[in-house]
């Protein structure tokens, strides 16, 4: 396999099957590709959809989300998961208010200054909706890298997929580049490809049933329908589990996710 090789098997694939429908396939608004990059972040492309449209109906704009309390943000997030993602998102749209006047950055090194916004986020707000000339990895990009130029390698680096993508890039087609290449990485995988566990950033996710993650969702859950006493919390999963809801409960209020008013605990406003 040569990078030209690999180019055009990718886009010849797209061009065939790639998942054109896709709704931030739809936009080059950067406030929506943030929040479709940061809602697919560890969650499946189906389980984001529904979300994603519930999410900007009720804020269509940067400005719209930096005023809504974050309270509401939580709670349209809910059944989502990894609620953190939701009030970085949050942050980030004030900061973009703030600071920026309410006109996302173009600049990779500027995305990367807002709140919850890492190497590869900024890196892809700036393929999708300025196809801008950025080289970055993701899960499936490595997929398919792995697959066809590391076949027999047992532990890849990403600076090793890095060089293989410097030069598979064609310069002015971040855009479709991308998006044809994580549709095919996606493909190797429901072909039952998994490869992922060569690349030296790979990390298997622990269980969620037991897991404090299981915990924190119960928790928000709980307190999208209403404030809660605290006794109330730390009994909802049995007292096997008080000492695992006491300490989600600190953490998630030193995150800033919930607030304990008195005697009872909310949703952070």
């Amino acid at each position: 396999m040569t990078p030209t090789r690999f180019r055009n098997l990718v886009l010849t694939h797209y061009k065939t099957h790639g998942r054109h429908d896709l709704p931030w396939r739809k936009t080059r608004d950067p406030y929506r590709i943030l929040v479709s990059e940061v809602m697919l972040q560890q969650t499946q492309v189906e389980r984001v959809i529904p979300f994603y449209e519930a999410f900007l109906t009720e804020f269509p704009t940067i400005e719209a989300l930096s005023k809504a309390p974050l309270s509401r943000v939580l709670i349209l997030w809910q059944g989502l998961g990894y609620n953190r993602r939701a009030k970085m998102l949050h942050e980030a749209a004030n900061a973009v208010q703030r600071d920026h006047g309410g006109v996302m950055p173009k600049a990779v090194e500027v995305l990367e200054t807002l709140p919850g916004v890492g190497h590869y986020t900024a890196r892809a707000v700036a393929a999708f909706a300025y196809n801008e000339d950025v080289v970055f990895v993701e899960t499936n990009l490595r997929t398919a890298v792995i697959h066809h130029f590391f076949p027999n390698e047992e532990s890849v680096r990403d600076n090793d997929v890095i060089a293989v993508l410097e030069k598979a890039f064609q310069k002015g087609s971040a855009r479709e580049w991308y998006s044809a290449l994580m549709d095919y990485g996606a493909f190797l995988k429901r072909s039952g490809i998994r490869i992922n566990a060569k690349s030296t950033t790979y990390a298997k996710q622990s269980a969620f049933v037991g897991s404090g993650r299981e915990v924190r969702g119960a928790i928000l859950r709980a307190l999208t329908k209403g404030k809660k006493t605290e006794s109330y919390l730390l009994s909802m999963l049995g007292p096997e589990r008080t000492a695992q809801v006491r300490l989600q409960l600190t953490k998630l209020a030193n995150e800033g996710l919930i607030e304990k008013k008195r005697a009872h605990y909310t949703l952070a406003t």
